[in-house]
């Protein structure tokens, strides 16, 4: 069987694919027309509920990013990236602070590519988590599509060891 090894590594390595998210979140919304874009967490260490504000046109969205490895620690497709089970109060708080529309933006990546998604908190029928299935991305709007990130990516990736089987 194959498990991923959890330790101080791994929360850290978590950590800075947040991290690193957040840059290509922030790439991806200057390239397709937003402005005004600001990290929140810039202001207060874990914002509630989300990462960035940015502006399009009329609207304002307060935005969680979430960067994931494409395979999940099981090596099959991560099919459900997490937002938290009370991120609509979270969001509802934001959305008041900032008068904007609470919006997610998923971020995959695979070995040297990675394509970014956008939706709103109120496009996911149970609002704890984004569907990462193929048939959903119709329903989100592509800012990036298996683009080519330049980045060694191999600190990041799921680093599985084998059990033995009983």
């Amino acid at each position: 069987m194959r498990q991923i090894k959890l330790n101080q590594h791994t929360a850290l390595r978590a950590k800075s694919l947040g991290a690193l998210g957040e840059l290509l979140a922030i790439k991806a919304l200057v390239d397709n027309g937003f402005n005004n874009i600001r990290n929140l967490n810039d202001q207060k260490r874990n914002f509630p509920y989300a990462d960035l504000y940015a502006e399009r046109g009329d609207k304002k969205y307060v935005i969680s990013v979430k960067a994931r490895n494409r395979y999940g620690r099981n090596g099959r497709l991560n099919g459900r990236y997490n937002l938290g089970s009370d991120c609509a109060t979270k969001a509802k708080k934001a959305e008041l602070e900032f008068n904007a529309k609470a919006a997610w933006m998923a971020i995959t990546i695979f070995d040297n590519i990675y394509s970014v998604y956008l939706g709103t908190l109120e496009c996911l029928p149970l609002k704890t988590g984004i569907p990462m299935g193929e048939n959903h991305f119709e329903r989100y709007e592509c800012l990036v599509k298996e683009k080519q990130h330049g980045l060694d990516f191999s600190p990041y990736k799921n680093v599985y060891e084998e059990k033995d089987k009983q």
